[in-house]
């Protein structure tokens, strides 16, 4: 590490207590990169080095966004209850809905990323299309049919049954969109059309596809429904709309007769297909070759491999940059504005709550550590959401315009200024990164899954609410830690020697002691803060220009309700927090 590069602890220190551990995540042609959305790789059961079904994933969001984190329990509903989608559609709830692992983008109607508790795990790219006037009824459906193919289907091939018949009843009120479905035994694409056109393919168990921004569906069969999917007619609505013809003698192409032009031929989704084509297949192609729906892999890939995919900028290629490799003209698979990656690890052989793992890198997958998140949990780890799962549906796109500020107890903050700060230096930075992704987390994690797992199914074979339980806080100990490592961001500063101590006593009743030290060489005006557990500012208790050396402030909570509260030193452009927690 060079000399001059310090390490910052940067903002707020959780605490967690368990048994695992005693301490304590170019150019287009006429479209703007800003303008493609996500970018998934489907791996068959048999392509797979272990035999897992492997489902990848990075999620593409422009502008300011933030991410919550839920669990969602298995629902019972009664009998009448309905749906009100967005545009105002009822449809009729189900008598019990699955469990979910909810990765939520607020007032987004295309983002959100689910695994349920059958192992089912969703995720979509969009896929612009020819249609402009497609039918609607009712204002047709969008957010809701991922959420609901999640709810209901125990399969991805009851996901897709599920999806077409509500996409034929209501319409899809978007120009067009894959959405990507996979549990412990097979993958199916589910490309969609304004309107209530759809078709869906399975991928063979030995092949990989690769779907960027664009329908990469090509030939359909829908009497081989064990491949097949889709609307009846879609080959006929083709036809009427002039987007194929029969007397060509050419075999009808979904991708071509709905695909729109200029997502089919854009350098930013063909680069990124191409890139991981290549670096995934025994054969290799030209940019501009027609690459297939699918294809046998050179070798067996891991959970790993994949990962580091979604963390490719075209390195080695013609279309790598020097410098920052978001900055690129040309859209990588790892962009500027990736709001999660994840690798969904789906395994037949296993019970679903260990079984099915959700390896997730907030923000940016190539300076994150991927962090296992079991199917099992029972809960999310602390901080990774600012609402309850029940007020998020509610309030999905009418929350307040506050919910981007932020805030020192959402976790989702600290990951999005971590990236902002490694972009602002990449190239001294870079490598301090990868060197503690690879061996302070993900090393450890991929060398000790397996005898973790074994003492998992190990409890689960006899008491599974405990097996439950140990899997939750295995996964909120590696939560919390990939969190706290983004809190630690090398960099250049003056503030080597400013600290906020931990206050004493803690927990505490009424009154209690924050002691904090500056160095003597520092002019600036310190302030201490102090914010409840969402984050709002309750009382500044210091705000003048410091004293050398240790300095010591009583606080006085005792016109406080009881609860977790945190503590905030700011002094210029450096911040600290810690938390500490109030009982009566």
């Amino acid at each position: 590490m060079k000399t001059k590069s310090i390490i910052i602890f940067k903002s707020i220190l959780l605490s967690v207590f368990f048994i695992f551990n005693n301490s304590i995540v170019i150019k287009s042609q006429s479209l703007k990169k800003e303008q493609f959305n996500c970018f998934s790789i489907m791996t068959g059961k048999d392509a797979s080095v272990d035999g897992s079904v492997i489902f990848a994933h990075n999620e593409d969001d422009g502008g300011n966004q933030l991410v919550n984190w839920y669990k969602v329990p298995q629902l019972f509903h009664n009998h009448g209850e309905e749906i009100i989608i967005k545009n105002g559609a009822h449809i009729a709830q189900v008598a019990v809905t699955n469990g979910l692992i909810w990765l939520e983008m607020p007032r987004t109607d295309f983002s959100d990323s689910y695994m349920n508790n059958y192992g089912v795990t969703i995720a979509s790219d969009q896929c612009s299309s020819k249609e402009t006037s497609g039918e609607l009824t009712d204002g047709g459906i969008g957010y809701w049919l991922r959420r609901i193919m999640a709810e209901r289907a125990r399969t991805s091939k009851e996901a897709v049954h599920i999806g077409g018949q509500l996409v034929e009843e209501f319409g899809y009120n978007s120009s067009g969109r894959t959405y990507c479905i996979a549990d412990p035994n097979e993958a199916w694409l589910m490309s969609v059309v304004q309107g209530k056109h759809w078709v869906a393919q399975r991928i063979p168990d030995n092949e990989i596809t690769v779907i960027p921004n664009f329908y990469t569906i090509k030939e359909i069969n829908l009497t081989d429904t064990n491949n097949f999917l889709g609307s009846s007619d879609i080959i006929e609505y083709a036809i009427q709309k002039g987007w194929y013809d029969p007397k060509s003698k050419m075999p009808f192409n979904f991708r071509k007769a709905y695909g729109n032009a200029s997502s089919l031929n854009s350098i930013h989704n063909k680069a990124r297909q191409w890139a991981t084509v290549n670096i995934l297949s025994e054969h290799q192609y030209d940019i501009n070759d027609d690459i297939p729906f699918s294809f046998i892999p050179k070798n067996k890939v891991s959970v790993q491999d994949i990962i580091s995919v979604l963390r490719n900028h075209y390195e080695a290629t013609q279309y790598e940059t020097t410098g920052n490799p978001h900055n690129n003209s040309v859209m990588t698979i790892c962009s500027s504005t990736n709001q999660y990656g994840f690798v969904a690890q789906l395994r037949n052989w296993l019970p679903n709550e260990i079984g099915s793992v959700l390896w997730l890198a907030p923000r940016r997958p190539c300076i994150q550590p991927f962090i296992p998140w079991y199917c099992g949990i029972d809960s999310i780890a602390q901080g990774y959401a600012r609402n309850d799962y029940q007020t998020a549906i509610e309030e999905h796109f009418q929350t307040s315009e506050n919910i981007y500020e932020h805030v020192p107890t959402l976790a989702f903050w600290d990951f999005v200024e971590f990236a902002e700060q490694i972009d602002a230096n990449y190239a001294n930075s870079i490598e301090d990164v990868h060197g503690k992704i690879k061996n302070h987390f993900e090393q450890e994690l991929f060398e000790k899954q397996s005898d973790v797992e074994n003492q998992f199914l190990s409890i689960y074979q006899t008491d599974t609410s405990n097996a439950i339980q140990q899997i939750t806080e295995y996964t909120d100990y590696w939560a919390t830690r990939a969190w706290q490592n983004c809190l630690y961001i090398p960099t250049i500063s003056e503030h080597i020697d400013i600290q906020i101590l931990q206050n004493y006593p803690n927990p505490f009743n009424n009154t209690t002691t924050i002691e904090y030290i500056v160095p003597e060489k520092y002019k600036g005006t310190v302030e201490i803060n102090i914010y409840d557990s969402i984050g709002k500012p309750v009382k500044k208790i210091i705000d003048k220009s410091h004293n050398k050396g240790k300095q010591t402030v009583k606080f006085d909570a005792s016109h406080l309700p009881k609860g977790i509260y945190y503590y905030g030193l700011k002094i210029d452009n450096y911040k600290e927090a810690k938390k500490m927690i109030l009982i009566k």
